[in-house]
């Protein structure tokens, strides 16, 4: 009876870890979404707003030298500042991606741990090794 029990207690305490590996998960993930939400609807804005602004900027410039022989120019050099910033965010976007906090950290850090712990128990210890001694070594008589 004490090795059934010994076996359910066992199973109990790794539903247990799983349960609370799984909550952890849950937790970040609901976070993350949240975070994201937040993000995907300030860029929208952002974007829409930003638009306007280079848009009315654009036929401002446009109006202004219309009249003149620097009409050509002007345009072709709104196009390349347009240019040069629209590469420049694209940049500034993809380091972030690549050198950003990796979401769920929190849990693969916690199940790195769990798994380095399950190494540990598998590996005989010294201690356990040290009152024993190997077979044939005692001299006979």
């Amino acid at each position: 009876m004490a090795l059934r029990q010994s076996v359910g207690d066992l199973a109990c305490t790794l539903l247990s870890i799983v349960r609370t590996r799984m909550e952890l998960f849950s937790l970040e993930a609901t976070e993350q979404k949240g975070r994201l939400v937040v993000l995907m609807g300030l860029t929208a804005a952002a974007l829409l707003f930003l638009t306007l602004a280079v848009l009315v900027f654009s036929i401002a410039v446009a109006v202004y030298f219309w009249p003149t022989d620097q009409r050509y120019m002007a345009l072709y050099i709104l196009a390349a500042c347009y240019l040069i910033l629209g590469i420049g965010f694209l940049l500034a976007v993809r380091s972030k991606l690549v050198h950003g906090a990796m979401p769920f950290a929190a849990t693969i850090d916690e199940l790195r741990r769990d798994l380095a712990l399950a190494e540990r128990l598998r590996e005989p210890s010294d201690s356990s090794r040290a009152g024993r001694e190997p077979l044939g070594a005692k001299e006979l008589p």
